[in-house]
Order: C-alpha cells, then structure tokens, then sequence
C-alpha cells in the first residue's frame, strides 16, 4: 500500500516536471521550424498539456485497466473547465479576445456529444475510437490551415508575447521534448500502477481513481501553465489551453485508448460523468461566446465553477461510500 502510495506521489511529480520541459521543448522547436504561432497557441501548447493523459490512458488501455483511461480523459476534461478556469478567473477575471478560440469552443461543444454517441451502446469499440481519431486529425488539418490564413488574432499576439521571453535553442528545444516524452512513459508507468494496485485495495473501481486521484494529477501541467499566462494577462491562452486540453483529451485519448482495448462503459459514465462534462463544456461556451458582446469569465462565475468542481468530486465520494 505505502509502495502504491509513493508511486502516485513520485508519478505525478515527474509527470507535472516532464509534461513542462515536453511542451517548452516542443514549442521551442515549434518556433524555429517556423510554424505559426496561432499554431503553436492551439496545437502544440494546448495538446501538448495533455500529452500526461495521453501516456496514462494509453499505459492503462495497454495492461488492461481501459476504466482507468476513459475516467482519466472526462476527469481531466471537468477539472480543467471546473478547478483550472474556475480558479485562475478568481486571481484575475478573464476576458477573451480572441476570435479563434471563440470559434473553437462550440467544436468542443458538438465533439462532446460525438462522444456521447460512442459511449451509448455501453462500449467504445475499435470504429468509436477511429471516429474519434479521424476528428482529430481533421481538427488538425484545419487548424493548420487556419493557422496560415488568420492574422493579427489575440491568441497568437499571446503566443507571441509568452515567447518573447524563451531563449532555448533548437538543439535545446529537441533534446528537452525527447527527454520530457521520456521521463512522461517512465512517470506514467508508475502512476499507472500505484492507482490501479490503490483501487484494488479499497475496491473502488478504475474509473473513479481516473476521474479523481490521476485526473486531477494529470492536469496539472494545465494548472500551471495557465497561472503563469494568467499572470502575464495572456487570458485567450488561458482558454486556448483548456479548450484544446479537452479537445485532445475527448479524441485523442479516447480514441487512442480504444483502439488499444475496446472499452467497457460504466452505466455511471451515462448518467453521471458525461452530463456534467457537456454541462460544464456548455457553461465554457457561454462564458467563452459571451451573451452580450464579449466573452468574460467574472470572479463570481470562477467561484460557481469552482463550487461545481467540489460538489462533483463530493458526488464521487459519496458514490464510493455508498457501495460500501
């Protein structure tokens, strides 16, 4: 138990270090291969904050634990809308200026009832997880294309501001992405196996420890990152990052862990898990669009995005409790 118990700890810290040194590399080498910073803003930061879930859910699918991989993406998915927007608009409320992110947000809305259309015959099958992964890579494309096209958008003045300040070579940038995919495997490997041997223990199922100890884990690369843009008052990468965190979560580590092991859906998935995710994603879109003009995230809308965050995770508690 105490070994389990170490791993998690020892896991997550290295996952938080790994995911940091994977995205600043991957966007330094971004840069000096010359891709747009829209670009970089979208794809490499966004989805790159993501890549714990990625090596998690995947590890997970792989030594059959495929619970532990859907709870880890939707988890990741409330608490970056939920802890992460909800705590960085109470430091500092956020506007958003941008128009690509604007324009993103009811993509994640109509991919988060893709997934509800793969999860409601009770399996994410091997044609679920290509489907998911074909949105993917048509996400990327247009965002490629779009990159190339949109000029002078606030996001990309952001990414341009954020990177004014980096020095890192390219030999730097590509050594410090190699070693931070590294030690992501390595780190992922034992949080995989502490919270897998930690729901044996207390009989507590894999996609609760997902939704909980490893998602919360997992995103805090996001947490960090958007503290820090937060804190340099680039909020359209505050958002950027979540909307494109989700995005990646719900499609890329779905459908990768999918297509590794058919995944069985807990009914509570249905009924509890999903709705709060598509409530919560609905809620972005309408803080994100804004009703009246501009888009605002207030410190009284942060603070009920936070409270829904505690009474989710009461919620899983209290599920946990009662099967007992």
């Amino acid at each position: 138990m105490w070994m389990a118990l170490a791993a998690i700890v020892a896991g997550l810290v290295v996952l938080v270090w790994s995911a940091d040194r994977f995205v600043d590399g991957a966007a330094a080498t971004a840069r000096h291969l010359g891709l747009p910073p829209l670009l970089i803003g979208m794809v490499v930061i966004g989805f790159g904050t993501s890549a714990p879930e990625l090596m998690v859910s995947a590890l997970a699918a792989v030594q059959g634990n495929p619970g532990l991989a859907l709870g880890n993406a939707y988890g990741s998915n409330i608490t970056n809308i939920a802890l992460i927007v909800g705590l960085v608009a109470l430091i500092s409320p956020l506007t958003v200026h941008s128009q690509v992110v604007r324009q993103e947000l009811p993509v994640l809305g109509g991919v988060t009832l893709i997934s509800l259309w793969c999860l409601h015959d009770g399996v994410i099958s091997r044609f679920d997880a290509v489907l998911l992964l074909a949105l993917l890579f048509g996400f990327l494309g247009y965002s490629i294309w779009r990159s190339r096209r949109s000029e002078g958008d606030a996001l990309q003045a952001d990414v341009e501001a954020d990177a004014a300040g980096e020095s890192m070579s390219l030999k730097s940038g590509v050594v410090w992405t190699l070693v931070g995919l590294l030690m992501l495997i390595v780190s992922s490997r034992f949080l995989v196996w502490g919270a897998v041997t930690i729901a044996e223990a207390f009989g507590v199922s894999d996609l609760v420890i997902g939704l909980t100890v490893v998602a919360i884990g997992t995103s805090l690369p996001e947490l960090a990152s958007s503290i820090s843009a937060v804190r340099k008052n680039e909020h359209d990468l505050v958002i950027g990052n979540v909307v494109g965190s989700n995005l990646f979560n719900t499609l890329a580590v779905v459908g990768l862990a999918g297509m590794i092991h058919p995944i069985d859906v807990d009914p509570d998935v249905l009924v509890r898990d999903w709705p709060v995710m598509a409530a919560l994603t609905l809620v972005l879109l309408v803080f994100g669009i804004g009703i009246k003009g501009q888009g605002r995230i207030n410190r009284l809308e942060g603070a009920v995005l936070l409270a829904s965050f505690v009474a989710y995770t009461a919620w899983l508690v209290y599920s946990v409790i009662g099967m007992r």
